[in-house]
């Protein structure tokens, strides 16, 4: 089992930057990929990125350069850096992970709100 919790969430004008974390606790070692998602009100959950546990990284079109993914082996943690925020980016966002064995885990969200 994994958990992961989000914090960071919060207000912010559009062209501000927010960074979000996600930690991790349980059975990391099992997993292979994480993933950052967010769900817009009244719309689905959409993919903003990934990262694999070699490091490698892959974004959505709508935040390619805006946001950065990251992992902190020390602290167990996956960072999202999201810079030049837009309205549009204004969601809940969620931690995502996927074992080995195809488990997935999700945080619980944490909501960003990109407003002046």
């Amino acid at each position: 089992q994994v958990q992961l919790v989000e914090s960071g969430g919060g207000l912010v004008q559009p062209g501000g930057s927010l960074r979000l974390s996600c930690a991790a606790s349980g059975s990391i070692f099992s997993i292979y990929i994480w993933g950052w998602y967010h769900q817009a009100p009244g719309k689905q959950r959409e993919l903003v990125g990934t990262i694999t546990r070699g490091g490698s990284t892959n974004y959505a079109d709508s935040v390619k350069g805006r946001f950065t993914i990251s992992r902190d082996n020390a602290k167990n943690t996956v960072d999202l850096q999201m810079n030049s925020l837009k309205p549009e980016d204004t969601a809940v966002y969620s931690c995502n992970a996927v074992a080995w064995n195809r488990n997935t885990y999700w945080g619980q969200g944490t909501q960003v709100t990109v407003s002046s």
